[in-house]
């Protein structure tokens, strides 16, 4: 029996016994002559652009170390140097050059999940909607549904939640259902965002730093 000699090209395609193959989404080998060409420049293409997305995800990933390790050597040397901290209580801060056009700034987000109470300011709303009629507060019906349906995670959308709260409605029973959403609150930790900014005159608007790909 001849032995069967595979070999993995960075290109997709695998040589079997000298011969060329494209695996396919089910895991078989189908002969590379037999691959569409429009399906090969495709294949191609995306994997063109993968190899330098994970390159450049790399990057940031080195840039963000490096940036958080420079900050962190500032913020001791300062603190043993001058006993002196950059920052507020919270740890947001902000670094700046002396000529005031470039500044980088770290900004500290809580991270919030809700406890039990928060079905019980459900219920409660949900009694609400039921006496208030089909055409009043249409909007805020609309946010609710919203607030209270989870995520793929199946996680609630904290967004909506917070914008449920900044109703102000004279019900006592909303009332007494915001409280119960601020009683579930709680933080379960802290994330940390850099975030860059230049202008090119003191007297202009600072400009953000773009690495967020969406936004470039």
């Amino acid at each position: 029996m001849e032995a069967v000699i595979l070999e993995e090209r960075a290109d997709g395609v695998t040589l079997i016994n000298g011969k060329e193959y494209m695996t396919d989404a089910k895991g078989g080998f189908v002969p590379l002559s037999l691959v569409k060409p429009q399906h090969k420049l495709e294949d191609e293409t995306v994997r063109k652009i993968i190899d330098y997305a994970i390159n450049l995800n790399a990057q940031i990933a080195r840039f963000r170390g490096h940036t958080m390790t420079d900050l962190g050597g500032l913020d001791a040397l300062i603190a043993q140097e001058y006993g002196a901290k950059i920052g507020g209580a919270k740890g947001n801060r902000t670094y700046q050059t002396i000529d005031g056009l470039m500044k980088v700034q770290v900004q500290v987000a809580d991270q919030i999940d809700f406890g039990a109470e928060l079905q019980v300011a459900k219920s409660i709303i949900d009694e609400c909607l039921t006496e208030w009629s089909a055409d009043s507060r249409a909007e805020i019906q609309s946010i609710i549904t919203r607030a209270f349906n989870t995520d793929q995670e199946g996680k609630i959308n904290r967004a909506e939640i917070f914008m449920l709260m900044r109703h102000q409605i004279d019900d006592p029973r909303w009332q007494r259902a915001m409280d119960a959403i601020r009683d579930a609150m709680r933080v379960t930790g802290s994330k940390e965002y850099v975030r860059f900014y230049t202008r090119a005159e003191i007297t202009d608007a600072w400009q953000a730093v773009t690495i967020d790909l969406a936004k470039a």
